[in-house]
This record gives structure tokens, C-alpha cells and sequence, in this order.
């Protein structure tokens, strides 16, 4: 699906704290299956997954707060962001949903997980933060930065920079970033840094990256009896090594498999749907 195909589909539900954005294919009487991203893309990240299921499914891609066509909210941490989750499913009408996350939305949707699990068919984790892992080392220092209002005025000058686009940090999460069309890079820096607000409030959901509160999930996350399936990349330069996707398996009840998918990097949903797709029909089909 190109990206002209997936942003004309794009609407936005009023909400209480500022309008989400959200993307829908598919059937509405189907089981509705949501789709989260993480920081710096958009629900533009899930349109290959979305195109290959939504004859089974009411697929929904939300853009999260500062991302896409959804405003910022007063706060951007991931327990405020796991609640607009729940404001989306209850603005559009949803029932029990399949929800499905990768990179920050993976942590978003832990915190959802334990907050609502009766809110849960089922749970999918693509290569994400984790109790532990939260951000990940290497990210560290760059939450250290927003925390300093240093990453606003980089977004901002990245959005400004086509050229620089294909070798800017998000390009090190594809394994071929060469091939990631630039209307996909002008949707995800632009989005994120096309103006000064912009670019503070993606500072501010970085700065708000919080470790205590991904671990306070993890105690209702010991007891989610929710089927869940974790489907991880192996390529070790994208912040979440495989080890993390078994730490999950252990700590979830409802974790039934751990699908290793050799050589692929955290933006596979994107890159490589075929990787996911399969393995998200047959989990939803059982």
C-alpha cells in the first residue's frame, strides 16, 4: 500500500485531551485489531500488515500523540499514552481487540495490557521496550538530552533536511533503508519535527520515558492470562536483542511463542510484513 493510499483513509476522533488520529481498513463487524507504533514513525509504519489482513480483521493504526495527524497531549508519558489507547477503543465503539505493538508502542502496550486486560483478545509484541530495557542503553543518552531540550532543535533540523533523510537515525531500524520510499521519510520527520511545537512535544514524550512505570506493569503482566504471541527480529543493532522477547515469554502467562525472524531489524512489520502476517492469522485463527 503506498502512502498516498493509507493517509487518504486517515481521520480523526476529538478527544479529551486533543485529537487522535487514527487509519482503518477493513471490515467493521469484523474483530477489530489495533495497531500502535513507536516513537518518531506513525500508524503509516503498519500499512503492508494492515493491506494483508483487513480482510479478515477491522484493522486500526492509531498515530499516537505528536505523531501523524494527532495533537500532543499535556502529558506524553507511556501510562498517559496507554489511556489513550483505551479513549480510542471507546470512541470508536470497540469491543474485546487484538492489539498488536512495536518500539515505544510495545511498551505502551504492556502498560494497557495490565491496566485493561479485560479489554484484550489477544496480544502481539513485535522487537520493543521491556521491564529492564526501558529505553534501551544506547537510547539512553538521548533521553538524557530531551530531558535537556537538546532533541527538539535535531528534530527540527532533520525534518528540514531531505537529503539527510535515508541516513538519519531512524534509517539505522530498517535493513535497507535505501528502499524506504521518501515520501514514508517525509511523513515520519515531518511529522515529528515539521515545526518548533512539534519537535518539543516528541522531546517532551522522550523526556518522559520513565523505567518505573513500565515496571510497575510488570506485576499485572505476571498474571495476563491473554494469549500473546512476541515475534522479534534477531538483528542485533536495533536496541532489542532477542533475549528480551524470551524475558516477555516468562513473564506473560498468556505467551504461547516466541517466532524468531533471522536478520530482520525493528522496523521489520514495515520492511518485511510477510515475516508477521502469517503468524498473526494463524495466532488470531486459534
Amino acid at each position: 500500500m503506498d502512502v498516498s493510499t493509507f493517509t487518504a483513509r486517515r481521520r480523526t476522533l476529538p478527544g479529551k485531551g486533543g485529537g487522535i488520529a487514527y487509519t482503518e481498513f477493513g471490515d467493521e463487524a469484523a474483530p477489530a485489531a489495533l495497531f500502535v507504533h513507536g516513537l518518531a514513525t506513525g500508524g503509516l509504519m503498519w500499512r503492508h500488515v494492515i493491506e494483508q489482513l483487513a480482510d479478515t480483521s477491522r484493522c486500526i493504526a492509531i498515530d499516537l500523540p505528536a505523531h501523524g495527524g494527532s495533537q500532543a497531549r499535556a502529558d506524553m508519558a507511556i501510562t498517559a499514552l496507554a489511556e489513550v489507547l483505551a479513549e480510542l477503543c471507546d470512541g470508536l465503539g470497540l469491543g474485546q481487540i487484538d492489539l498488536v505493538g512495536n518500539d515505544t508502542g510495545g511498551a505502551i502496550c504492556q502498560v494497557f495490557a495490565a491496566r485493561h486486560p479485560g479489554r484484550l483478545r489477544s496480544l502481539t509484541l513485535t522487537n520493543c521496550d521491556t521491564d529492564g530495557n526501558f529505553p534501551p542503553p544506547d537510547f539512553a543518552p538521548f533521553v538524557e538530552m530531551a530531558k535537556r531540550g537538546e532533541v527538539a532543535p535535531l528534530l527540527a533540523g532533520i525534518a528540514s533536511d531531505p537529503a539527510s533523510w535515508a541516513t538519519a537515525p531512524l534509517a539505522e531500524l530498517y535493513e535497507e533503508p535505501a528502499k524506504v520510499p521518501a515520501e514514508v521519510w517525509r511523513e515520519y520527520y515531518t511529522s515529528a519535527g515539521g515545526t518548533p511545537d512539534r519537535a518539543r512535544d516528541v522531546e517532551r514524550m522522550m523526556a518522559a520515558f520513565d523505567p518505573a512505570l513500565l515496571a510497575a506493569a510488570t506485576p499485572a503482566l505476571r498474571t495476563l492470562q491473554v494469549p500473546t504471541l512476541i515475534v522479534w527480529g534477531t538483528a542485533g543493532a536495533n536496541n532489542f536483542d532477542v533475549t528480551w522477547a524470551y524475558q516477555l515469554r516468562e513473564t506473560i502467562p498468556g505467551a504461547r511463542d516466541v517466532i524468531e525472524v533471522d536478520g530482520a531489524k525493528m522496523f521489520f512489520p514495515e520492511e518485511r510484513p510477510g515475516d508477521l502476517v502469517p503468524h498473526l492469522r494463524d495466532f488470531w485463527q486459534r
